[in-house]
């Protein structure tokens, strides 16, 4: 008997200006007006998406001392975007992106359940780590965690946050007028929690939400990171998008979670991917290439090959040969607070690395970042596309995908009205939504209150 088919979870990332937006295409929009968000997020729920994430940037990104201009300049506050959008949209989920470094468990929670009654019970929550003292130097507190204590702070947080949301428990409103009785419990909202990071008690001023708690997402893809999404995480952010690594990761982190008391199914696992369409699949390719090259001009490539380089390349050609000096290790690096630093652990083996790839395919600078960093997900006409987004699904090498167009705002737009309707076809994709809440589209239970962090009552 052949298993049965999943159906494919979709969702959209508002991506910001970076190396994956082509802010320069005639068609590209703001990416900080209000318009541009409700375009974005208005496209995904006429799709039927499960929802929007917003990422977040405590900081404006440097490089050489001097703001990296070709990335994030200027990111609107992420819940005063999410609360607006839910006000223009009726079933789309609304994912913001907040650190567990530099805030509180109090404000976020109190946030959060703000967010969940604003929309309806459409909250989610992508709790991050910030892991370095350029992003500190923004707050009172400054300086960084070591990687172990960040965790370790993200877990209490989380679990601290949880507490919060569970001392309402949903039913001491009363309201009953012919009593002049409010609250059935005196005592409703009280907190008390004693920890290595947080020690706080009081009361909590929100009411039960009609989820009872965001939904939880994580994005580390670290041992920590993976073992963080297995205790605690409703879904995690994965960056493998070949089949062969998407079905390794699938296996290892579904297969934690049996320790935690947790089965497969309460765990997503929703890869970034990007697309190219064009009407037929060599089209495509063609707009693929053209986007490639549009994503990284030769000021962006001379840009990337510092993260990994760690020294001023400005006098260098783009369109030449790779530097012959060797990169400069350590901890001082050109570009702080760049994610892609501690990608490249190994400068000097990545250089080498890089050096016989250039050799082997005559690659310039330029080609080089293009090659190793911008490569669309999917790419092909509407059919393939839908076609190969299946195959993925079905292959348990992913549970769904989060779609990053190139284009803002309307980049979503030919994927809504070409690919859509195909995996509808197949019948592995929803035709309307059938819950009101994010926790009704991702096939989650709602938790009660004190169900153990992470784990919805089944």
């Amino acid at each position: 008997m052949s298993k049965p088919l999943k159906q494919i979870h979709l969702a959209a990332h508002f991506p910001g200006v970076n190396n994956t937006t082509v802010w320069s295409d005639p068609k590209a929009g703001s990416h900080i007006e209000f318009s541009s968000f409700a375009h974005f997020a208005q496209t995904a729920e006429r799709a039927k998406f499960d929802f929007l994430f917003l990422a977040e940037g405590l900081r404006l990104r440097e490089q050489d001392g001097k703001i990296y201009d070709l990335d994030v300049v200027g990111r609107p506050d992420t819940f005063t975007v999410l609360a607006a959008l839910a006000a223009v949209t009726d079933r789309l989920g609304l994912t913001g992106t907040i650190n567990s470094t530099f805030n509180e468990p109090y404000e976020v929670a109190r946030q959060f359940a703000s967010l969940d009654h604003l929309s309806g019970g459409r909250s989610a929550w992508n709790v991050v780590t910030s892991w370095d003292a350029f992003t500190g130097e923004n707050f009172r507190r400054g300086g960084f965690l070591p990687q172990e204590e960040r965790y370790s702070r993200a877990k209490e947080f989380l679990a601290t946050a949880n507490e919060l949301l569970d001392s309402w428990h949903g039913d001491e409103i009363v309201a009953d007028r012919a009593t002049g009785v409010f609250l059935r419990d005196a005592k409703a909202g009280a907190f008390v929690h004693h920890g290595q990071h947080f020690d706080i008690h009081g009361r909590f001023n929100v009411p039960r939400s009609p989820q009872g708690r965001p939904v939880i997402f994580q994005a580390g893809d670290s041992e920590e990171g993976r073992e963080f999404a297995a205790s605690s995480a409703d879904a995690i952010f994965s960056r493998y998008s070949t089949l062969e690594s998407g079905q390794s990761f699938y296996a290892d982190v579904k297969g934690r979670l049996a320790a935690y008391g947790r089965r497969p199914d309460q765990l997503l696992i929703l890869p970034a991917a990007t697309f190219v369409l064009g009407d037929t699949d060599a089209e495509a390719e063609e707009l693929a290439h053209e986007v490639r090259r549009a994503q990284v001009s030769g000021a962006t490539a001379i840009k990337h090959l510092e993260f990994v380089w760690n020294r001023d390349l400005s006098a260098y050609d783009p369109d030449g040969p790779l530097p012959d000096i060797d990169p400069l290790p350590g901890e001082n690096t050109i570009a702080p607070g760049r994610a892609q630093v501690r990608m490249y652990r190994d400068p000097l083996a990545t250089a080498r690395e890089w050096r016989e790839l250039a050799a082997a395919h005559h690659w310039s600078i330029r080609d080089l970042v293009i090659h190793t960093g911008n490569r669309q997900t999917f790419v092909g006409s509407p059919a393939t596309v839908a076609r190969d987004i299946d195959a993925f699904v079905q292959a348990d090498a992913s549970d769904g995908f989060i779609l990053v167009p190139h284009i803002t705002p309307g980049g979503l737009d030919d994927f809504a009205d070409t690919v859509v309707p195909l995996l509808q076809e197949r019948g592995v994709y929803r035709t309307e939504y059938e819950g009101t809440t994010l926790r009704d589209h991702l096939g989650l239970a709602h938790p009660d209150a004190g169900t153990p962090a992470g784990r919805a009552a089944s």
